[in-house]
């Protein structure tokens, strides 16, 4: 298809299954115009564009690294993913 939409598509699943996912998402996704919907945001940080929705509205709009030096909801969001990752890596 021409438009891809996935929904949750790593949701439930092991860093290391998600992975896999992710490489064979890669493939799949090329040449498409993919939606991907997701609150797992190494799903999405690779994206064109991400578009952060909070109770039905759109708060903030960007790259994974423009929205993580804007600071706002998608940095919190980051920050409590991965915190315990960038923790390890301070240490």
């Amino acid at each position: 298809p021409k438009i891809l939409v996935l929904d949750e598509a790593t949701a439930n699943i092991d860093t290391e299954t998600e992975r896999l996912i992710q490489d064979a998402l890669k493939k799949l996704t090329k040449g498409r115009t993919t939606l991907v919907i997701a609150h797992r945001l190494s799903t999405i940080q690779h994206a064109d564009k991400i578009i952060v929705l909070h109770k039905g509205r759109i708060r903030e709009m960007g790259t994974h690294n423009e929205l993580l030096q804007k600071k706002g909801l998608y940095y919190n969001l980051y920050m409590l993913q991965y915190k315990d990752q960038l923790i390890e890596k301070e240490a």
